[in-house]
């Protein structure tokens, strides 16, 4: 799967089907920083923080001016700015 077919998957909300193609192009292909972008971005609309920071952090660490680099401070940002207290009350 090209990675622009993998970007539609990603546009008609269907993310689990783009990480599944995304896990299979990494796997041929481990320097390919768009991929884990992309997947951080899939596993962001899933709400997986974890894993989408984890991707974005591969993607930055192989290509320093990729896109993911204003991802992760963006996912950085609205995870700080969650205040689990709030529900605690």
């Amino acid at each position: 799967a090209s990675l622009d077919n993998i970007q539609k998957c990603l546009d008609n909300e269907n993310a689990i089907g783009a990480i599944s193609l995304l896990d299979r192009l990494i796997e041929q292909d481990a320097t390919n920083d768009r991929a884990y972008y992309l997947r951080g971005n899939a596993y962001r609309k899933l709400g997986d923080w974890k894993n989408a920071i984890d991707n974005y952090s591969q993607a930055i660490e192989l290509n320093p001016s990729s896109p993911a680099k204003q991802a992760y401070k963006m996912a950085n940002d609205i995870l700080n700015f969650f205040n689990k207290d709030m529900y605690n009350q």
